[in-house]
Formats: C-alpha cells, structure tokens, sequence
C-alpha cells in the first residue's frame, strides 16, 4: 500500500514538474502535454475496461491523479495570446476551438467538474466494477463533452 502510495505520488510530481517547466515557455505546449499525459492514462483505463489489461487499482489512482492534475492547471494553459493555435491553418482535431476564447468562464467549470470527478473517483474506486461506472463518468460527462464543445472539428 505504502508503495502504491509513493508510485503516484512521485508519478504526479514529476508530471507536475515537467508540465511547470513547459507552461513557463509555451502554454500550446503545455496543454498539449497535460492532453497527451490524459489520453496516455485514458488508453490504460479503457484497456482495464475492456478486459484487455486486469483491473489494477494503482493504476486506477495514477489515471485520476493525472486528470485531477490536468483539471488543476489547465484552465490557466489558454491566455488570449495562445489563441493562435485554433485559429491556425495548421490547426488540427486536437486544436482548441476558438469557443474557448468565447465562452472561457464555461471552459474552466468545466475542468473543475473534471477535477472533482476525478477526486470523487479516486475516492470510490475499489473494484472493477466501481472503475467501470466512475472512468464511463469522466469519459462521456466530462472529456467527451468538453470535446464536443471545445476541440477542433477539421476533418
């Protein structure tokens, strides 16, 4: 237990230290960082889902801390300068949509939803079963939506 504990811990501090240096440099960066980071613990999950991995509740508790993590510090990874990369001819389906811009207090409830999901699952995770229920929370309550609504639709 104590080392579970440790693993992501540490697994959330270097993420929070790497991500710090980069939003210093360029907050297009860094959110696409914090995304990627999301969506590399996103597959962990869906593969525990589907019967592909076994279930592993450390895992489970890394995948939440990333996303608590994501929520905390996204919201301020969109400064109207950074505006450039959704309006950007090279802009692609994981661009920002200039929807952020327009409706940026929306934008930032949302990811303190996402934040809270994710502490209310890390909370009530014990099992497979109890995953199942809080990661298809997350995934269609608070990525799914916030991507319908936020990200770029080029193709």
């Amino acid at each position: 237990m104590i080392r579970t504990v440790f693993a992501v811990v540490s697994a959330a501090a270097i993420t929070f230290a790497v991500c710090a240096a980069v939003a210093q440099e360029d907050p297009i960066k860094a959110r696409k960082a914090l995304m990627k980071a999301n969506g590399d613990q996103a597959k962990i999950g869906a593969a525990m889902v589907k019967g592909e991995k076994p279930f592993d509740l450390a895992a489970a508790h890394k995948m939440f801390a990333t996303f608590e993590n994501a929520a905390t510090k996204m919201p301020d990874l969109f400064p109207d300068n950074s505006k450039s990369e959704a309006n950007s001819p090279d802009a692609d389906d994981f661009s920002p949509s200039p929807k952020v811009w327009e409706n940026m207090a929306d934008f930032k409830a949302r990811f303190a939803k996402f934040g809270n999901d994710a502490k209310a699952a890390t909370a009530s995770v014990t099992d497979l079963a109890s995953f199942k229920a809080a990661f298809g929370n997350i995934g269609k309550n608070d990525c799914g939506s916030c991507h319908k609504e936020y990200r770029n639709k080029k193709s």
